[in-house]
């Protein structure tokens, strides 16, 4: 097909698999937009980024501008949740390019009046586009263009920037070029900053022994609240099998009083869109979600697409399980754990169609309770085109919902999800330790291009993971684990009250829980308080008041001449909110060492005054040049420095 464009456009960034998948923001945000936009020949080139969102049926259009090696950029700020479409468009600007060519003969004292009647066409061509106080200061120089007598006036005003504002702003894109459009997903704030707290319901009884229901989770909600946590996660609540069922540290025959993994879901009570009938009924369900949303928590429910024996899908559907010879359906394994407990669903059944309007009913169901927010239990072990199809549905109806993937699993799985439309993401950072480690996983994670479409989320321990640094660990060492992924990453979790009072005797040689609170319910004083729970409050209050810590990606880490010490500068996108980390990783002794702040970031000079508050506790310093001294203890191993320049 024959095309008469000249602009070249390529390379456009940022995108995702040459447009395939969305890039991701949150309402406010801006999207910087780079390409590189070229043309044959010496002629004035214009570009710009045309977007909308997906209600709008006309572009907005701004401006792109040449940076160095016909790479051009732009950015635009995305106003509304749901999805927006960009693209680039480029032209020859021949009203630019006559202005130009025509500066050039004036400054050669050339005599251009035949160039003056050239130029008049560009000035009819902008006169229907014009307001009144520009088409009358266009009609007067055309006036001026056509008059030899008025030649000094009109050359001075040819070349003004009068003029040259006003072809800008009335550009003539003829033969105009334009890339593939590309989209964006646009979420909630929530999306990008959220400060998570887990525990299970069942071991919510201030009685000893006595299985908990969601009336006792009610007293327990202003706990979370002063603690900073906007996030409730309770693992699932349905009814737990009764076929197979564990007992107590994963063991393969229960008791008549064991309790069961509440990842066994489904019994003779119903399945997933039923309630564990110990926990309560749905009205109590909802008033527990209607009672935290008054403390601005929300609940997030795990979705766990899997069965005990006895779901009640296994009779209903038996095509949605995959039977052997012998009339036996192969229990989940993730060697060398073993799930004798749960039946995995098949997802190549050939009747995938209803299974998956049930999966997606199972959603609409308990967003219809009140739920916005789902943390998706091993997703890498269903289909990644499944996730896609059922994420986009929910998120036509209910833009709102929010999708956390639990998969620790290997990098380009959990980064698929995350383009096939995972919200947020579960991360390495639980095993990520030393200095180097640390910052190499950030950067990656931040600098890499995964920060376009991978939100991360830092758990220090999980019910399943009871990390091998954490298990006998003191005081200080927790306190640096959170301090670590609170401030590293704008999403944050733990699992409590196991993290906060430090409860973390494991296995024998696993990084698993001794007496694991999946198998069995646990007891526990909610009204205990350490200086643990003290700084994970301070810390999350310093989240919620500085915009720097309440996103992920501006970050740089800072040089300081000791390992042990791990320093680090974020800032908001307009850069009105200015924060200095330092975190000792050292537990038993004190570190000291000498940071190096980001002068040209920060942009002040080498020997800048810097007044730095820090917040936890409230007290201020007055920090001289580049180099500053800093000396962190087991019991405080943390600065965070609100940056007052």
């Amino acid at each position: 097909m024959l095309k008469q464009e000249r602009v070249v456009i390529d390379k456009v960034t940022p995108q995702i698999n040459e447009g395939q998948f969305s890039i991701k923001r949150v309402v406010g945000q801006h999207v910087a937009v780079s390409a590189d936009v070229l043309a044959d020949g010496h002629d004035i080139i214009a570009a710009s980024v045309l977007f909308k969102h997906s209600e709008q049926k006309t572009w907005s259009e701004v401006r792109m501008n040449p940076t160095h090696n016909d790479v051009w950029q732009a950015s635009f700020k995305v106003e509304k949740q749901g999805v927006y479409t960009y693209k680039i468009q480029g032209w020859i600007d021949y009203a630019l390019n006559w202005q130009y060519g025509i500066g050039r003969k004036i400054a050669d004292q050339q005599h251009v009046s035949s160039e003056l009647l050239e130029g008049v066409s560009h000035l009819e061509n902008i006169l229907k586009k014009a307001n009144k106080k520009e088409k009358d200061y266009l009609i007067k120089l055309i006036d001026l263009f056509k008059n030899e007598q008025s030649y000094e006036l009109a050359v001075k005003e040819a070349v003004g920037e009068k003029l040259q504002s006003i072809f800008e702003k009335y550009p003539e894109k003829k033969l105009a070029n334009h890339s593939h459009e590309l989209s964006i997903y646009v979420d909630r704030k929530k999306a990008l900053f959220s400060t998570w707290y887990e525990f299970f319901p069942r071991s919510a009884s201030q009685k000893k022994n006595i299985h908990g229901t969601f009336k006792d989770c009610i007293p327990l909600l202003d706990r979370v609240a002063a603690m900073g946590f906007d996030t409730l996660y309770f693992p699932p609540i349905h009814p737990i099998g009764e076929v197979n069922r564990k007992g107590k540290n994963n063991t393969t025959e229960a008791k008549s009083d064991d309790v069961g993994s509440c990842w066994g879901i489904g019994s003779r009570f119903g399945g997933h869109k039923d309630i564990h009938p110990e926990l309560g009924s749905i009205d109590d369900f909802k008033a527990l979600v209607a009672k935290a949303k008054e403390l601005d928590i929300e609940i997030a429910m795990d979705y766990a697409l899997q069965a005990a024996p006895d779901h009640p899908w296994v009779k209903e559907h038996p095509s949605w399980f995959k039977w052997r010879p012998d009339g036996t359906v192969q229990y989940a394994e993730n060697p060398p754990k073993k799930y004798q407990d749960i039946l995995p669903i098949y997802f190549e059944t050939k009747d995938y169609e209803a299974l998956w309007k049930e999966c997606l009913d199972i959603l609409i169901y308990w967003i219809n309770c009140g739920i916005r927010i789902f943390r998706v239990d091993n997703p890498h072990t269903k289909p990644f085109y499944f996730w896609n199809w059922i994420i986009e549905e929910v998120k036509q109806q209910h833009p709102d919902i929010i999708f956390l993937a639990e998969a620790f699993t290997k990098p380009k799985i959990m980064q698929q999800l995350a383009k096939q439309g995972y919200t947020q993401s579960y991360t390495y950072f639980t095993w990520r330790e030393n200095k180097h480690e640390l910052i190499e996983y950030v950067e990656e994670l931040t600098k890499s291009g995964q920060g376009e479409y991978m939100r991360p989320n830092f758990w220090p321990n999980t019910p399943d993971i009871n990390p091998f640094h954490l298990q006998g660990a003191n005081e200080s060492r927790h306190i640096q684990r959170y301090a670590l992924a609170a401030t590293l990453s704008s999403n944050v979790g733990i699992y409590g009250p196991v993290f906060e009072q430090m409860r973390s005797e494991p296995l024998p040689g696993k990084e698993e829980y001794l007496n694991s609170e999946k198998f069995q319910i646990a007891h526990y004083d909610w009204n205990a308080k350490n200086w643990l729970i003290k700084l994970i409050s301070g810390i999350n209050k310093a989240r919620k008041e500085h915009e720097a810590l309440q996103q992920t990606n501006n970050i740089r880490f800072c040089h300081i001449e000791n390992d042990k010490l791990i320093a680090f500068y974020k800032w908001n996108d307009a850069r009105t909110s200015e924060v200095l980390v330092i975190i000792s990783l050292d537990d038993h002794y004190s570190q000291r060492g000498t940071v190096q702040l980001p002068v040209h970031e920060l942009g002040i000079g080498h020997d800048h005054k810097l007044v730095m508050r820090d917040l936890i506790p409230d007290v201020t310093y007055d920090w001289n040049g580049e180099w500053n001294f800093v000396e962190l203890h087991p019991n405080m191993p943390l600065h965070i420095f609100e940056i007052n320049k």
